[in-house]
């Protein structure tokens, strides 16, 4: 017989008792549905910004000033600007949790979330700069 006979203890506990409080499950839905509600808000923004490029190729920068300062241009480039930095940071978060363990998830997160609202904030002054130019349209 076994010496070492150590007491085995059945604990009655369903799947869902057991996996409560184990981490994503808390939260893990609210961040998928909110990376693909920004991924379908990207598509049409994207769409409209290559074809305003496009159609801006080869303009003077004073027209594209002029553009730019338009309050529809300016809203959807801010709407733009917004949503690509912020679904970056979400897709970077989920790396961060799957590779990133221990003491260094906590500063990896928090080094994220401060690059991604620095280089967007960055990204928000800039159009906000070209939105709020003075117009110097010929003959003004």
């Amino acid at each position: 017989m076994n010496a070492s006979h150590t007491p085995r203890i059945d604990v009655m506990r369903s799947q869902l008792g057991r996996a409560r409080g184990l981490g994503s499950a808390k939260t893990g839905v609210d961040h998928w549905w909110l990376e693909r509600m920004s991924a379908v808000a990207l598509v049409p923004l994207s769409g409209w910004f290559v074809l305003q490029v496009l159609r801006l190729a080869g303009a003077e920068q004073q027209d594209v000033v002029e553009w730019g300062g338009k309050p529809a241009n300016a809203s959807m480039l801010l709407a733009l600007m917004i949503l690509t930095f912020y679904h970056m940071q979400l897709g970077l978060q989920v790396i961060i949790d799957d590779y990133v363990h221990g003491k260094a998830h906590l500063p990896a997160s928090l080094l994220l979330k401060g690059a991604a609202l620095l280089i967007g904030l960055f990204a928000v002054i800039a159009v906000l700069k070209l939105a709020l130019a003075p117009s110097t349209k010929a003959g003004a």
